[in-house]
């Protein structure tokens, strides 16, 4: 099994792709998109005993969730949904969330690669990619 060490500290949001694509087919109204394309979060992975937080900052908004790896819980998500989730991690070192609401899904994965944490998030044929780096 893999482990979160690398994922723990602080990020910065260094480039974002097909965003506001994903956002629009989450159901995201286009205000909200908008302001979430324009944000540059922080992401923040902390650690407490096997317990994992992962807190998002922007001057937009701040939200945050925690979780067991492979422990279903109920997130409300920042843009408002409430998902059933659960967060795994493989072999290969990429926590996979998976988030189901309402009869639909989407897949967020999280890898560390040269010092640099990929987000791919996917919801039907729609991927959006952003790169965040230390800060």
């Amino acid at each position: 099994m893999g482990s979160l060490d690398a994922f723990l500290g602080r990020w910065r949001l260094e480039s974002s792709e097909g965003f506001e694509e994903f956002m629009k087919e989450l159901g995201v109204g286009m205000a909200m998109r908008k302001m979430g394309n324009m944000a540059k979060p922080d992401l923040i992975f902390s650690q407490d005993g096997d317990t994992f937080k992962v807190r998002t900052e922007s001057t937009f908004k701040t939200s945050e969730f925690s979780f067991k790896l492979g422990e279903l819980f109920t997130e409300e998500t920042i843009d408002g949904r409430k998902t059933e989730t659960v967060l795994t991690l493989g072999d290969d070192n990429v926590l996979t969330e998976v988030q189901k609401w309402d009869g639909k899904e989407t897949t967020i994965t999280r890898k560390v690669v040269d010092g640099k944490m990929i987000v791919e998030c996917v919801m039907n044929d729609v991927k959006s990619t952003r790169v965040y780096k230390k800060a």
